[in-house]
């Protein structure tokens, strides 16, 4: 990818969900593979990622595979294997976390590092892109600084990505390790069971509560809308949408909000423009508070703040659309704000309890009763919704109306593409030059006859000619170099059209170059330390190797390896549980009367009998979540692992 091009990169989680995400205008998609991706339940068979890539590649689009997790080492040679498969289907890049990889047969591809990688600070990212990966996922948690520290430290040819929009990781991505200690189920292998989501109670060193029943590892979703320039200011040039376990209509929606966005942009900016050919229209106006959300933030990027938590619940609180006015044995009459509020059977309202609970309202009837009021008749026994009374507010999670829009088609992809018919010595010449410099002729001879009506035969020339409609192009202009009106049939015009759009789709793909493997330095990169625990995710012995041919000295083996049995950090996370609670020492900094008394000291968190320690590491401002292999899990069996656990001898 050019330094000035700015790429959309969507998810998807099946080959449909993709094709959709081009058409919405993306520039590129991840997909996962049959296998070795980081979201177990979002494989794919060959045969549709190869679909998927065909109709990429129309567009220059590009499709990257996601094969980012670790390895054991029995797993190396049917991952290498899946590879070969994966680039034989067309695929342009491969997203990988385990460093083993670069130490197989792999074909020319090119290499992303994913977000499981960490990347923070200038030092790691200089180090992938000199071991040959071209684009970097940096960590959510950067703020604007130091993504343009980490641009500064790099190659312009190696692309900086950031994740945009969707769900958030509260720990470092690759630093959570709390779903394997638990259950057997490793993050870094696909599998999580998504501890962060869960209520605890907080409790500090004397046992005295804190919070009750709160979602505290729970991060509202990302949403970068209003940050977008800034990011490219500080270098970005990849902006990827999360989501390979969403479904197709949040990836229209998101994909063409943020397309949108980014097309403001590039009109206001010349010295960008797209990564991929074509220009989207849509049917509908994107909005991202139609789909399921846990409220939105913008996370670090403009600094701490302490509003990025969905702490009361990790469900999709909705819209608020007004209160109920009135409460039946078998209805509730809802009042709504806004008079031009249409609710739907099927649609989805909730609520809070007084224990500030989410509590979710299925309707099965809608009726209007009045000017801006609605009888609802919930699908479920009016009995089971807890503290539902009249002057409770509502919210609507689920519009109907919205959902049916987003099953229709919803958006066209053209390119555009200049048409000029001329005559020839027997007969007539279309040629098409399409938006990225593409030029094609088709010619077929014809008698020249002169038109009987010649008024009529600019605007028949140019309605035939201008049938692009089943192909993926539109007509940017028509000229017709004739010396005076001839009769030429449509059937003609249709038919030398059509060789001309073929021959130009052929053209197109012929032309298409998949992007080559950036060649690693020589010699070999120092990696930035020589000592590595078991939070580098080193999981097999290629993955030893290639840190021990870039300088490490010790090297611990996984935590999947079961080596950690004792207290380790199991999540290390830069959102801080104290500051979110008002309990931050830095906070109580010039506060008379409090400043000096609030001390970072450890809290624990406990989910029925599961306990954990949060503590506090203050310089670099971040929180560990501390806890310990379970018995059962550690009794699971294992490929044992022996690396360097001391410095080996000169």
């Amino acid at each position: 990818m050019e330094p000035h091009q700015l790429e959309l990169l969507a998810p998807a989680r099946d080959a449909d969900i993709g094709i959709e995400a081009i058409n919405h205008g993306a520039d590129a998609v991840y997909i996962g593979g049959p296998s070795f991706g980081a979201r177990a339940a979002a494989a794919n068979e060959i045969a549709d990622i190869a679909r998927l890539v065909a109709h990429a590649h129309r567009f220059n689009a590009r499709v990257f595979a996601t094969l980012n997790t670790i390895l054991r080492d029995d797993e190396l040679e049917p991952a290498r294997q899946q590879i070969w498969q994966l680039y034989e289907a067309g695929i342009d890049a491969l997203i990988i976390q385990d460093m083993g990889l670069l130490e197989l047969d792999l074909p020319p591809i090119q290499l992303h590092a994913s977000t499981q990688t960490d990347i923070r600070t200038p030092e790691k990212a200089r180090f992938l892109q000199d071991v040959g990966l071209s684009q970097i996922v940096l960590a959510r948690e950067l703020d604007l600084g130091q993504i343009a520290a980490i641009r500064a430290a790099t190659r312009p040819g190696t692309t900086l990505e950031f994740f945009i929009h969707g769900a958030l990781c509260v720990a470092y991505s690759g630093q959570c390790y709390i779903s394997h200690a638990h259950t057997g189920r490793s993050a870094n292998r696909g599998d999580c069971s998504q501890a962060c989501r869960l209520p605890y109670q907080v409790t500090d060193m004397e046992g005295r509560v804190v919070a009750h029943d709160k979602h505290v590892l729970s991060m509202k979703d990302n949403n970068q809308s209003d940050n977008l320039e800034a990011l490219i200011d500080a270098g970005i040039r990849s902006f990827k949408i999360e989501g390979r376990y969403k479904d197709m209509g949040y990836v229209k929606n998101i994909t063409a909000h943020y397309r949108t966005l980014l097309d403001e942009i590039i009109e206001h900016r010349p010295e960008f423009a797209r990564a991929s050919a074509g220009r989207t229209t849509f049917s509908f106006t994107p909005d991202p508070e139609q789909n399921f959300n846990r409220e939105f933030t913008d996370y670090f990027v403009g600094g701490r703040k302490d509003d990025i938590g969905a702490f009361d619940t990790p469900k999709n609180p909705g819209l608020p659309i007004g209160y109920v006015s009135k409460v039946g044995d078998k209805w509730i009459e809802l009042h709504a704000d806004d008079y031009a509020t249409v609710l739907n059977n099927g649609d989805g309202l909730c609520y809070y309890t007084l224990q500030k609970d989410l509590a979710g309202l299925a309707i099965n009837r809608a009726e209007k009763v009045g000017e801006g009021t609605w009888r609802v008749f919930p699908k479920d026994p009016m009995s089971g919704f807890k503290d539902l009374r009249a002057g409770t507010a509502v919210s609507r999670n689920r519009d109907m109306n919205w959902t049916r829009m987003l099953d229709k088609a919803s958006s066209e992809r053209r390119i555009g593409v200049w048409l000029r018919l001329e005559e020839t010595a027997d007969g007539f010449a279309l040629t098409l030059i399409d938006e990225d410099g593409h030029a094609v002729t088709a010619t077929a001879a014809h008698p020249r006859e002169a038109a009987r009506d010649a008024s009529r035969v600019d605007a028949g020339l140019r309605e035939h000619l201008g049938k692009l409609g089943a192909t993926p192009f539109a007509a940017m202009g028509i000229a017709l170099e004739l010396t005076q009106p001839w009769f030429v049939p449509a059937s003609f015009i249709n038919a030398l059209r059509r060789e001309a759009v073929a021959a130009l789709e052929a053209g197109r793909k012929a032309a298409y170059i998949r992007p080559g493997r950036a060649l690693p330095v020589e010699p070999p990169a120092t990696y930035p330390e020589d000592t590595l625990t078991y939070l580098a995710n080193v999981y097999n012995h290629k993955a030893r190797d290639f840190y021990a041919r870039h300088g490490v000295q010790v090297i611990a083996a996984s935590y999947e390896s079961h080596e950690e049995t004792g207290e380790v950090s199991l999540m290390i996370t830069k959102h801080c549980v104290r500051y979110s609670l008002s309990l931050c020492p830095k906070q109580a900094k010039g506060v008379t009367g409090v400043q000096g008394t609030v001390r970072a000291a450890p809290l624990t968190l406990i989910n029925g009998s599961e306990k954990l320690t949060l503590r506090f590491d203050c310089k670099p401002c971040e929180m560990h979540v501390v806890g310990k292999l379970k018995p059962a899990v550690a009794k699971n069996s294992v490929t044992p692992l022996t690396f360097y656990r001391t410095r080996p001898e000169a």
